[in-house]
């Protein structure tokens, strides 16, 4: 018997997989520009900070929750105790998506599909703690539920576990409403009582809005009602699209990626024959391309949750016997070695935490406050300086696509930072996709009032630190 087809060996080979796949960012404390965000954020909450409040961004509350525990360990201990995280959600991930292949009856391919998920990760930038890669598995715990024996519990307690995950990433509501419509579905199939499947549709839509609604109420509570509906509801109506030849190539990179689990899932459903498991399934990957579909501008780790019903379905094409033989061995170790090398040009060109170490020494620990014109978040965690603004995401004052998004004038807010003095002001090299007005202002101000003590590479950019003069 094949290694992948033994049920015995499944969870140590994911473990092995998952360490192997991610051992390249372990410890790195700038992975991706996101999870700095939400470790840093985390990190000031525990300060006091109020996330939409003292801190802007879009993403839900139960985000920055979820980092709460490892930012409390400060750097480095907390980028391990997260990332480490990540990796038992991960493995979790793998194993249920490795058990739903079975109940597709794909057992000869479930832990080869577990495997899948974890190699496509590193593909798809979930390597260390995006948001996918923790609600994923409370989608897969979800998803579960629904296609237990028919009680009402289940479904509201799998919708539960969604509402959930929309206070990860609100996108998850398209896989959430296809949950929503199967369990209704379901119900008048068994019992056709309409008044009972209205009280049952409220109660699954409850269940699912309840986290959101608490996180709502706080914030009304504390007067912060309007910050909260903005920053989580109204600014991405705002959102400037970005350039067209850039929304093409990330939308081509995405499906070129997640194109062989999606196929592989397809053909295997179509070949399967029709049960009531692989229709939900199929239903599931339809909900979770068009919740990708809809949100621009499409990066890679958005295609994260198509992992999850793809691969779980692909299992049916991977372990069939003459993909066994040499098929799928060759398909896994291809995604493999394809991650590994995605992963070392990502920390040739994003840094590590020697570079990051380097920057934040030049830069000190104080007196006087930080402003990180355009760089890494993390830097703020490394030197423990305070804040000049509520914007501490770069991308929210300079990026064009985020003019007149954020609820502040992006030229002004930068002028208020830069007359308040910044102690330290950290500036990268001018890219794509910032506007040349902010840069000219901040290049404009240090000139004037700073002095350039270092120069200093973070991956394959030159970071410039400036210390103000008088």
């Amino acid at each position: 018997m094949s290694p992948l087809a033994n049920p015995r060996l499944r969870l140590p080979i994911l473990v092995l997989v998952a360490i192997a796949a991610r051992a390249l960012t372990f410890g790195n404390p700038v992975v991706h520009v996101d999870e700095e965000f939400y470790f840093v954020t985390a990190q000031r909450m525990w300060q006091g900070a109020l996330p939409f409040v003292d801190i802007w961004d879009r993403k839900p509350v139960g985000l920055f929750l979820l980092y709460a525990l490892p930012a409390r360990l400060g750097v480095p201990a907390g980028i391990w105790a997260y990332q480490l995280l990540a990796l038992v959600s991960a493995i979790a991930t793998a194993w249920g998506i490795a058990k739903l292949a079975e109940r597709l009856g794909f057992a000869a391919g479930a832990t080869a599909g577990g495997i899948a998920y974890l190699l496509w990760l590193d593909l798809l930038g979930g390597q260390g703690g995006q948001a996918p890669v923790f609600y994923n598995l409370l989608m897969l715990t979800a998803a579960a539920l629904v296609l237990r024996p028919r009680r009402a519990t289940h479904g509201i307690a799998a919708m539960t576990l969604v509402g959930i995950a929309l206070q990860i990433k609100y996108s998850v509501v398209f896989e959430g409403i296809t949950f929503g419509l199967w369990l209704l579905a379901d119900t008048w199939r068994r019992q056709r009582r309409p008044l009972r499947l209205i009280a049952y549709a409220a109660a699954l839509v409850a269940a699912a809005l309840l986290p959101t609604l608490l996180a709502a109420g706080y914030y009304a509570a504390v007067g912060q009602w309007d910050a909260f509906a903005y920053a989580n509801f109204l600014s991405i109506l705002h959102r400037n699209p970005d350039p067209l030849t850039d929304l093409a190539s990330n939308l081509g990179q995405l499906v070129l990626i997640v194109s062989p689990p999606v196929a592989l899932a397809i053909v295997a459903l179509l070949r399967g024959g029709a049960s009531r498991p692989r229709t939900f399934v199929a239903l599931w990957l339809a909900g979770a391309i068009l919740g990708v579909a809809i949100f621009r501008p499409w990066f890679d780790h958005y295609a994260l949750p198509i992992l999850l019903p793809a691969c779980a379905a692909a299992a049916g094409m991977l372990g069939r016997p003459e993909w066994q033989r040499w098929r799928t061995p060759a398909l896994l170790l291809t995604a493999a070695f394809a991650g590994q090398i995605v992963l070392i040009v990502q920390r040739i060109g994003r840094g590590d935490g020697k570079q990051l170490d380097a920057v934040a020494h030049a830069i000190g620990r104080g007196p006087g406050c930080l402003y990180v014109y355009s760089g890494s978040d993390m830097l703020y965690s490394a030197t423990g300086r305070c804040l000049m603004s509520r914007y501490l995401v770069p991308s929210h004052l300079i990026r064009a696509r985020e003019a007149g998004a954020t609820g502040v004038d992006q030229d002004t807010e930068i002028r208020r930072i830069l007359a308040a003095r910044p102690a330290v002001v950290v500036v990268r090299p001018f890219y794509s996709g910032e506007r040349p007005a902010a840069h000219a202002l901040v290049a404009a101000a240090v000139a004037r009032n700073y002095r350039l003590t270092a120069s200093l590479p973070m991956g394959n950019e030159i970071i410039r630190v400036y210390h103000r003069a008088r």
